[in-house]
């Protein structure tokens, strides 16, 4: 027999569930710019279907207007999807990796 009630044992599954959350939300901030570009933006800039933009002098303010409100058949990415913070991460990549895929 469990020595919690049913009410603890909820409050620990709750919280389980908070703190894991919490790891997952942490762990998508960090992920970097390269990591970014290579799951979202490279699928379609590298492969014909999006413009090139690795080998353009494109400044960050302009990649992450587009990113946020897209661009002719580029679809806009909400903050829930790419990070703010990541978004600054994949404007500094595109424009330290001028020059085409590594």
């Amino acid at each position: 027999m469990c020595c919690f009630s049913m009410k603890t044992c909820r409050g620990f599954a709750l919280l389980a569930v908070a703190l894991f959350l919490q790891t997952v939300q942490a762990a998508e901030d960090e992920r970097s710019g390269d990591v970014v570009y290579q799951k979202v933006c490279q699928y379609c800039h590298e492969t014909g279907v999006g413009p090139e933009i690795r080998s353009r002098e494109l400044p960050a303010i302009y990649i992450t207007h587009v990113v946020r409100n897209g661009f002719r058949a580029m679809p806009a990415f909400r903050p829930t999807e790419i990070s703010d913070r990541e978004l600054e991460r994949i404007a500094s990549f595109i424009q330290r990796n001028n020059g085409g895929a590594e």
